[in-house]
C-alpha cells in the first residue's frame, strides 16, 4: 500500500467528522501518521473554532517538522489571527530559520502574551546549523536583541519564556562565544536577582547556572 493510499482515509475521517469530539480524535489519527500528505489538512485545523482540533494540528506539524515550514508559511497572510497564532507556535517548536523574522518580530510585538511566549521561547529553539554560515552571527545578534527587548515584557509568563529563549541561544553560540555573550549572561544574573516575579528569577539563576558551568573560561 502506498502512503497516499494509506493516508486518504485518515483526511477522509477529518474531512466527514460530523462533531467536535469527532473532528479532534480524527486530527489526533492524522497527526499521528506523520505523512507530509496531511499537512495541508493539518493547516486547515488550525482555522477551525475547536482548540482540540488546532492543537493536534500543531503537534501533527510539529511532528513533521521541515516540511510543514513553508506551507505555513505561505499560509499567513490569509489566516485569521486565531490560526495565525496556532501557526506560530507550530514554527516556534520546529525551530526552521526560515521563520526567524516572523518570531522575531512576533515575540516583541504581538497584543497576545502567549504569542509573544511562544515566539520568544521559539527563538532558543532556531536550528542554526540550517542557515547560510555568513548569516548566523548577524541573525543571533539580532536574536539576542530582541530577547533584551522580551525581558522588559509587562507579563511575567513572556519574560520566562524570554529567559528560556536566552538559554537555548547562549547555548548554541557558546563554541564561537560571541562578544554579545558575556553580557546576555550578565542580563541573565541581573534577572535572577531583580525580576518582580519568583519563578522568573528563579527560571534565570538556573539558565545563569547552567550556562556558567559550560561557557568556556
Amino acid at each position: 500500500m502506498t502512503e497516499q493510499a494509506g493516508i486518504t482515509p485518515l483526511i477522509k475521517a477529518v474531512e466527514e467528522a460530523d462533531s467536535a469530539e469527532r473532528l479532534t480524535i480524527a486530527l489526533w489519527k492524522l497527526a499521528q501518521a506523520r505523512s507530509p500528505e496531511a499537512i495541508p489538512t493539518l493547516i486547515e485545523a488550525l482555522g477551525f473554532n475547536n482548540p482540540g482540533a488546532a492543537v493536534a494540528g500543531v503537534e501533527g506539524l510539529i511532528a513533521l517538522g521541515e516540511p510543514a515550514v513553508v506551507p505555513l508559511l505561505k499560509q499567513l497572510d490569509g489566516f485569521n489571527y486565531g490560526a495565525r497564532a496556532w501557526a506560530l507556535r507550530a514554527l516556534a517548536k520546529i525551530g526552521d530559520p526560515r521563520g526567524l523574522e516572523l518570531l522575531l518580530d512576533t515575540a516583541a510585538h504581538d497584543f497576545a502574551l502567549s504569542v509573544r511566549r511562544a515566539a520568544a521561547s521559539g527563538l532558543g529553539n532556531i536550528l542554526w546549523e540550517n542557515m547560510e554560515p555568513e548569516d548566523r552571527a548577524t541573525a543571533q545578534e539580532k536574536v539576542y536583541q530582541t530577547l533584551l527587548e522580551v525581558l522588559e515584557d509587562p507579563e511575567w509568563v513572556v519574560r520566562y519564556a524570554g529567559v528560556v529563549g536566552m538559554q537555548g541561544l547562549a547555548t548554541a553560540v557558546l563554541s564561537h562565544a560571541p562578544s554579545w555573550l558575556e553580557q546576555l549572561l550578565t542580563q541573565l544574573g541581573d534577572r535572577a536577582k531583580s525580576d518582580e516575579e519568583l519563578v522568573v528569577r528563579a527560571r534565570a539563576q538556573l539558565a545563569y547556572q547552567q550556562l556558567q558551568v559550560t561557557t568556556p573560561a
